[in-house]
Formats: structure tokens, sequence, C-alpha cells
């Protein structure tokens, strides 16, 4: 019997026993951080699961390969911000017709999303307002793309032993819509203290800010 999607004998019992996205999360939740000491990587499944640690694209591209492998879409959903501030990137998934999102990082907010919302729009609006600065609290969280289908990469981001840089590029490039109204944009608050203080909350030590 062969193996498909071109994993490893390991590669596939790990996949494997991530049948839903609850449990895709819980795995990512126990998955190291990758901290990028040694500089920027977009690394594939493989290179991932050897290296045991994973950022927010990198635990995408997990998520989204489990996903794949029991018949689903494998879909990413890119988050854009204002300058000053980093992008996200979470994988999308429906259960009974509804959106939901599996995420990694290292905060205790932007992470996973229950199955509950109509639309791409209100699940890209749940995390607008955790989405903001540690040190003053300007919520920064501007743009949104619609599902990112990995499907014509082949499987290249998910055996590959190089950085996946031009799917990275090619989900930025993608078109992306507003969620913050111009006209109302002087009218956001910044995050209170207590708010702030809770983003100091970090799963794995010796952070980047907001993998």
């Amino acid at each position: 019997m062969s193996i498909p999607l071109g994993l490893t004998h390991k590669e596939h019992v790990i996949l494997k026993r991530l049948s839903t996205p609850q449990k895709i999360q819980d795995f990512l939740d126990k998955f190291p951080i990758n901290h990028e000491k040694k500089g920027g990587t977009c690394n594939s499944v493989r290179v991932a699961l050897r290296e045991g640690k994973a950022h927010c694209i990198e635990g995408a591209f997990i998520a989204a390969a489990a996903l794949w492998l029991h018949g689903e879409r494998p879909l990413l959903l890119d988050f854009q911000t204002l300058p000053i501030d980093e992008d996200h990137v979470v994988t999308v998934y429906k259960q009974n017709g509804y959106w939901g999102a599996i995420s990694k990082t290292n905060h205790a907010v932007l992470r996973f999303r229950d199955p509950i919302y109509r639309t791409i729009h209100e699940l890209a609006l749940s995390y607008f307002h955790e989405y903001f600065m540690t040190k003053s609290g300007k919520k920064t969280l501007r743009r949104y793309s619609r599902p990112f289908s990995l499907k014509p990469f082949g499987t290249e981001w998910i055996t590959s032993e190089e950085g996946m840089w031009d799917i990275a590029q090619a989900l930025d490039e993608s078109p992306h819509f507003p969620l913050v109204p111009k006209k109302q944009e002087k009218f956001l608050r910044a995050s209170s203290k207590i708010e702030r203080e809770a983003c100091y909350l970090i799963e794995w030590k010796e952070s980047n800010p907001r993998t």
C-alpha cells in the first residue's frame, strides 16, 4: 500500500492521528515554537516535523497537510497588518458548513477558532480585537486573504528540503480584503493595560515578538 502525499512512514503515522481540526490544534500547541535563531525560515512539513519546531506558517503547513490527508481541502488564510506589526497565517477548515481556524503561535492570543463562523469575513473579524502591539495597545490588523489553496503547489510544501518562500510570497500577493473601514479608524481604542500584559504570556521561552 503506497503512502499518500509523498510522506514517509513516520510522517504518515504522525499526521494520520490528527484526524480532526481539534486534534491538529492540540498537536500544534504541544509542538515547540521555531524562534528562527539562525535566520528566517519557511520550512516544509517534512523539515518542521524533523526539526521538531514551527512558527505560524510552518504550523499552518502541518495543519493543512493533516487536513488534506483526511480528505479536507488544504487552505491557508493570511492576515496583513500595519507596517509596524507582523502578519499571521492560519489554516482554515469547515465543519457542518461553518468556518474555523487552526493557528500556531507562541502567545496567548491569535489562536484556534471553533467552527462557528458563517463566512471568512466573520472569522477574520474575530481576530481583530486581539491583534495589537504589546507596548502601545494599537490595533493593527487591516486585511485578510480569501482561503488560499495549497493544492496547486502539489506536495512540495510537504516534502521539500528547501524553504517554501515562493508559497509565502504567493500568499502575500494574493487578493486581500479590508477589515477596517477607513472612516472608522479614528474611533479605534487601544487595548487596555491588562490586555497588553496578557500578551507577555508565552508557551515557549526566548520568543521573537508575536511569532
